[in-house]
């Protein structure tokens, strides 16, 4: 299994200086790769295997290819031909996509070494130290423990919009040394959830729980006063430069809000419930919907998502995404479709008579379709007005921020 850990980093102005021009060589090996791909016989190149042999003719003739690290380089060499399969198969699925361009120094911004030419050393504490070859010495915060069983596959370093620095290690661990997942047929509506990504509530699960959107509205506001002012420096000036690094510190502590907040609650997830069931969404068409579309782009369906899957292999917890269309339409008792307005906030069946919170409902269609796609009957034993909660709980999202995750005994039950 790959995952990644990522870490603040510190450099001297002097190791800065030199990543700076490190990641400026590597913008141009990747420049000049774009270049040979559009005009170098395709016999010699297509793919990255075959390009990295043309790295010593290149050393040969810009020597400035030989001041960084060989593996670095391959790597950035790679990382062309990733950016191209990535382009292809959106053409694939019917997007509409241009073509790779030369990157500027603004959009090139972290080089990656690969296998070889990095060491991390002094963990005892909250501080460490990466070394990286032809760099040197880089001071890092080191706020959690890469596990041991875990092998550092890759180290990337990476400069923000803000000026910072960020190292990410790429991780793999072996599949024997991650927890055993439950047997399928151990699952049940007791040790199972559905999860509804909500509109009015940022998720709402089969069990009854609710959980409240993330409050960013004060950070929403403090982004705008800054981009106004920002609009009103002139472009290329220091305080133009100081205030764009303004701008981008808030839209990275939004970004880091967020993905804080999502850690707690998926960790909760996969620590609480053997299997989590999940709708598989369209986040790009949900973001094309008309109102509410920075609060979706905000909540990061997709960012979601991919934690709780890799956070289930982390915590031996079956994590499966279902077929969303149609989990809010769908009675959970009788399959009965019923079209609903968003305002409509009640589920009730014409045809069963059966009434629920409609992201009640729509949970446990989801909890329903996870059980079907394992292979699994709905146990008839169990019905569906049993497994719904007759209370429903909420957590708001201070707790989850303060406490790490939602305590369902201390939850507040919604007033009726």
């Amino acid at each position: 299994m790959e995952y990644s850990h990522r870490y603040h980093a510190y450099p001297t102005q002097e190791v800065a200086a030199e990543l700076d021009y490190h990641i400026d060589i590597h913008r141009q090996a990747y420049n000049y790769t774009l270049y040979e791909y559009e005009n170098v016989d395709a016999d010699d190149i297509g793919s990255a295997y075959k390009h990295h042999s043309r790295l010593p003719d290149w050393k040969d003739e810009f020597p400035v290819f030989s001041e960084v690290n060989s593996k670095a380089l391959q790597r950035t060499v790679t990382r062309f031909y990733q950016n191209l399969t990535g382009l292809s198969e959106q053409k694939q699925n019917g997007r509409k996509v241009g073509k790779l361009n030369w990157k500027s120094p603004r959009e090139f911004q972290s080089i990656t070494y690969s296998q070889s030419g990095f060491e991390l050393k002094n963990t005892s504490g909250r501080r460490a130290t990466l070394w990286l070859s032809k760099i040197g010495d880089i001071k890092l915060r080191y706020h959690r423990e890469i596990p041991d069983e875990a092998a550092i596959k890759e180290v990337t370093v990476k400069k923000e919009t803000t000026g910072d620095w960020f190292i990410s290690f790429g991780l793999e661990t072996d599949e024997a040394d991650l927890p055993e997942k439950p047997e399928v047929d151990s699952l049940n509506a007791d040790n199972s959830v559905g999860v509804d990504l909500g509109i009015l509530n940022y998720i709402h699960t089969s069990g009854g729980t609710t959980v409240d959107w993330i409050d960013l509205e004060d950070e929403y506001e403090r982004l705008y006063r800054e981009q106004r002012n920002l609009s009103r420096k002139e472009r290329g000036s220091n305080n133009y430069e100081n205030q764009r690094k303004a701008v981008a510190k808030v839209k990275r502590h939004i970004r880091q809000k967020v993905l804080d907040y999502q850690h707690k609650l998926t960790i909760w997830l996969v620590t609480e419930y053997d299997a989590v069931f999940v709708e598989d969404l369209n986040v790009a068409e949900m973001l094309q919907g008309d109102g509410n579309a920075r609060n979706k782009q905000a909540a990061a369906w997709r960012q979601f998502i991919t934690l709780l899957e890799y956070k289930g292999e982390l915590y031996g917890t079956h994590v499966v995404q279902v077929e969303a269309a149609g989990t809010t339409k769908e009675c959970a008792t009788c399959g009965v479709e019923t079209a609903k307005p968003i305002w409509v906030r009640e589920h009730s069946c014409p045809s069963c008579g059966f009434k629920c919170n409609r992201d009640a409902n729509a949970a446990m269609n989801v909890l329903q379709r996870g059980f079907a796609e394992l292979g699994l009957g709905w146990p008839e034993s169990t019905p569906v007005e049993t497994v719904l909660p007759t209370d429903t709980t909420r957590v708001s999202a201070k707790r989850v921020v303060e406490t790490g995750s939602p305590t369902l005994n201390e939850a507040t039950p919604v007033a009726e």
